[in-house]
Order: C-alpha cells, then sequence, then structure tokens
C-alpha cells in the first residue's frame, strides 16, 4: 500500500469523523426545535407554570443550548448519553435492550438481499438487451417507485388479512422457536429486500455494464476468453469499488426505510424507539437515536470510499 492510498484513506477518515460532529450540531439542534415541551408533556395541560419550571429546572432543560450540548456531547463519548426524560432509566439502557433487535433485523435483510440484487445486477449487466434485462429494469424502477409503507400496507393486506400465512405485528415477545422468529421477521424482511434488491440491482447492473465498454474488456473479448472469464476475472474485480458504493448507498437507504417497517409493523427496534420518543418529547432518546443511525450512514459510506481507493489499481500502480 503506498502513500497516496495512505494519504486518502487518512482523508476519507478525517472527513468522517468532521461530518459527525457536524451531524451531532445538527442533530441537537433539530431535536432543540421540536415543538412541545417534555416536562409539559409528563405534567399536563392542566400543570401550573411553577410546576412545569421546577420539572425543567430538575430535568436540565432550563441550561443554555451550549451547555446543554456540550454537556450531551461528552456524555455520547464518554457512552453515558445521560436519562430518559421520561422513564428516568439511562438512554444506553434503552438503546441496549432494543438495538439487537434492529441489528438481526438489518442483517438478515443484509443476508438476502446483497447476493440477490449482486447476482441479478450481474445478471441483467451480462445479458443487457434481453427480455431478462428488460424485466429486472423494469421492476426494479417499479419497485423504487412505490414508497415503503405502500409496500408495507400491500404486504399486510396480502399475506396477513387475506391468506393468514403471516401475522400483521413483529412482536419478539412471544417468539420462543426458529418457526416462530421466521414468522415474525418474514413481512419485515421482505418489505426491506424488495427496495433495497431493486435499487442495489440498478446500480450494480450500471457499474458493470461500465466496465464491460471499457478497451481492455474488448481485448479479452479478442484474446478468446470465454463471457464467464471475461466478467469474473477481468470486469468484476475492477467493478468492486463502485460495486461496494452501491452496496453501501442501498444499505444506508436501509436506515431510513426501518423507521417506517419498524413503526407499521411495531417491531421493537431502535427506530420505533426513536419514534416513540419525538412523541412524548423525550430530547436526550431522540438525540442519541439518530446520532445511531448518522453514524452508521457515515461507517457505511466511509467503507465503501475505502473499497473504493483500496482496490483502484491506478492507484495501487502509483
Amino acid at each position: 500500500m503506498n502513500l497516496l492510498i495512505l494519504r486518502l484513506l487518512a482523508t476519507r477518515l478525517g472527513a468522517a469523523v468532521v461530518s459527525l460532529a457536524a451531524v451531532s450540531v445538527l442533530v441537537f439542534a433539530i431535536t432543540a426545535l421540536l415543538p412541545g415541551d417534555a416536562a409539559q408533556e409528563q405534567l399536563g395541560q392542566a400543570a401550573t407554570p411553577e410546576a412545569v419550571a421546577a420539572l425543567r429546572q430538575q430535568m436540565g432543560l432550563d441550561s443554555p443550548a451550549p451547555v446543554r450540548y456540550f454537556r450531551w456531547l461528552g456524555g455520547v463519548v464518554a457512552g453515558q448519553p445521560g436519562d430518559s426524560l421520561v422513564s428516568k432509566m439511562p438512554v444506553a439502557t434503552l438503546i441496549g435492550r432494543r438495538l439487537p433487535n434492529s441489528l438481526m433485523l438489518a442483517a438478515a435483510t443484509a443476508l438476502i438481499s446483497v447476493p440477490v440484487a449482486l447476482l441479478l445486477g450481474i445478471a441483467a449487466a451480462v445479458w443487457r438487451g434481453t427480455w431478462f434485462d428488460r424485466a429486472i429494469s423494469v421492476g426494479s424502477v417499479a419497485v423504487v417507485s412505490v414508497p415503503e409503507f405502500l409496500v408495507a400496507t400491500l404486504a399486510v393486506l396480502v399475506f396477513a388479512v387475506k391468506l393468514h400465512w403471516l401475522p400483521a405485528l413483529s412482536s419478539m415477545s412471544d417468539v420462543y422457536s426458529f418457526g416462530q422468529m421466521l414468522r415474525a421477521f418474514a413481512m419485515p424482511v421482505l418489505c426491506l429486500c424488495l427496495v433495497i434488491i431493486a435499487q442495489m440491482v440498478r446500480m450494480t447492473r450500471a457499474a458493470v455494464i461500465d466496465q464491460l465498454r471499457m478497451p481492455y474488456i474488448e481485448m479479452v473479448r479478442l484474446k478468446g476468453a470465454s463471457p464467464a472469464r471475461t466478467v469474473l476475472l477481468h470486469a468484476l474485480p475492477n467493478a468492486v469499488g463502485p460495486i461496494a458504493n452501491a452496496v453501501a448507498l442501498s444499505l444506508s437507504y436501509l436506515l431510513g426505510g426501518v423507521i417506517i417497517i419498524e413503526t407499521i409493523f411495531n417491531y421493537p427496534g431502535i427506530a420505533k424507539l426513536m419514534v416513540d420518543g419525538v412523541s412524548q418529547r423525550d430530547i436526550p432518546l431522540v438525540q442519541s437515536c439518530a446520532m445511531i443511525f448518522c453514524a452508521a450512514y457515515l461507517m457505511l459510506v466511509t467503507v465503501a470510499d475505502v473499497f473504493s481507493i483500496v482496490s483502484n489499481p491506478k492507484l495501487r500502480h502509483q
């Protein structure tokens, strides 16, 4: 690994850290602008102004915004982002109970969607212009055009209401066997996979087609290489960077789609926890959940950039 690659990697990692710091400011500022007040929500509309002011002081909501920001940021860095304003429990404990569920949902979605999308995208690129390519292109555009909440609603109507194959809600409290776990995960994973596969197929197809149009591929074909050898040994290694970007961008879309899916199916994940925190004006909880989503997005994008840099043959040979 040469100095140029190391310098580019250090630049990407530094940009990720700076971006995360800027995101923390935005998250704190946006949550501070949320309408309503946690003290007023707890005491109700009939509470006196004196009682609300006393509770605000007890919660630390009367401190200036810069003081509250640095206090919160220090807690986040130390792994102690404070206590929930509603349940009085540590935010880290609340997130720790829900985060494994969201990670399981994301892992199941990624394990299914990534291989399927890469296989379909590469096949569509190799057989571009055929009926298979046209079917994949039309189907992916159609699925991407449909919002997640509509996909989830249609899945509930078909598989839960009409066919009675799957439960409408994905509760993890009554899961005691592998079969019950599959039933609980089936519809959330199905809805997430549909959208992610559709996006990843289109980007993977475009990345492979760009490589197949390169002059070196024409030279490989003139030397008598078979189509499979041309794609697997020559085009794909040079398309690793663009494909990694396609995978990372598609999986980052999962972070936004999971909020809708967990809410519709009442799945006990971190996204549902954040939605509940917003409705209850539980600012520390909302801030911590938002930072987790932003950090995950930046991590995926940074990993994609690292793959693009390391897999670039021009940079490797400089």
